[in-house]
C-alpha cells in the first residue's frame, strides 16, 4: 500500500487547525499519517493539533524549515504539503494513491478554490489554476504533493525566507512535469478580504516578479511584513 504523509505547517492557526485536521482522521485510520509542524505559535494551535496528528512538533523559523522538518520525520512514500487554512477535496486520497501506484517519481498539485463568495474570487482562483497549469509552477495554497524519492533528489525546500514553494516547483519541474489535478482544495480568502482584492493581487504579482528578477527572498519577506504592519 502507498502510504501518504500529510505535512501541515502552522503558525497561530487556532481558529482553523481543527477544521483542517478533522477530515484527515479517516486518512489516519486508513494507514496514512498526519504531521503538524508548528512555528512556535503563541495561541492554542499546538494543543488543538496534537490529538489530531500522529506527530506535532515545533520547527522554524520559516515555512521552508517547517516543511523540511516534517518531511524528515515522514514515513510515507508520498508527501503532501497542506497549508493550515486549506482543506482537501473528498477524492484526494484515492487520486493520490492511484497516481503513486502507477508512477515511482511524480509530483503535482490540486486546483484551488477560495472560500469567499463573489466574482472577483472566482477570477482569482481561475487565474491561479491556469497560470500553474501553463507554467508548471505550483504554490503552497494548491497542496503540493511529491514522492519522497523525488523530493530528496531535488534537495527539498530551499532554505529561503519566501517563495519556497515556487523554488521547489522549479526544481521539480526540471525532472518531471507536474500532475495538475482538477479536483479543488479549498483555501482561505482571508488575505484578500483583509487587505483588499486588487491590492493583494498587485502585491503578490509584484513579489513574484521581483523574485524572478533576482530580488532576494529575505528582502521580499521584509517588504511583505512591512506592508502588513502598514495595513494594520
Amino acid at each position: 500500500m502507498v502510504q501518504i504523509s500529510v505535512i501541515v505547517p502552522s503558525l497561530n492557526e487556532a481558529d482553523a487547525i481543527a477544521s483542517v485536521l478533522s477530515p484527515l482522521q479517516v486518512w489516519r485510520r486508513a494507514g496514512h499519517e498526519v504531521i503538524v509542524v508548528d512555528g512556535n505559535s503563541t495561541d492554542a494551535t499546538r494543543a488543538l493539533a496534537a490529538p489530531l496528528a500522529d506527530r506535532c512538533i515545533t520547527a522554524g523559523p520559516g515555512r521552508a524549515a517547517q516543511l523540511n522538518a516534517g518531511a524528515a520525520l515522514a514515513s510515507g512514500s508520498l508527501l503532501l504539503f497542506l497549508h493550515a487554512d486549506t482543506t482537501l477535496p473528498p477524492d484526494a486520497r484515492g487520486s493520490l494513491t492511484a497516481l503513486a501506484e502507477r508512477e515511482r517519481a511524480l509530483w503535482g498539485r490540486f486546483d484551488v478554490s477560495l472560500d469567499a463568495p463573489g466574482s472577483a474570487y472566482r477570477v482569482i482562483e481561475t487565474m491561479m489554476n491556469l497560470r500553474s497549469r501553463l507554467t508548471g509552477v505550483a504554490t503552497g495554497d494548491q497542496a503540493i504533493f511529491v514522492t519522497r524519492a523525488l523530493f530528496e533528489q531535488c534537495g527539498g525546500f530551499p532554505s529561503i525566507a519566501l517563495m519556497e514553494d515556487i523554488a521547489l516547483s522549479k526544481r521539480l519541474r526540471r525532472e518531471h512535469r507536474p500532475h495538475c489535478l482538477r479536483s479543488r482544495v479549498r483555501t482561505s480568502a482571508r488575505r484578500w478580504q483583509r487587505d483588499g482584492v486588487f491590492s493583494t493581487v498587485i502585491v503578490m504579482w509584484g513579489l513574484r516578479l521581483a523574485y524572478v528578477c533576482g530580488v532576494s527572498p529575505a528582502r521580499l519577506r521584509t517588504l511583505y511584513e512591512r506592508r502588513h504592519k502598514t495595513a494594520k
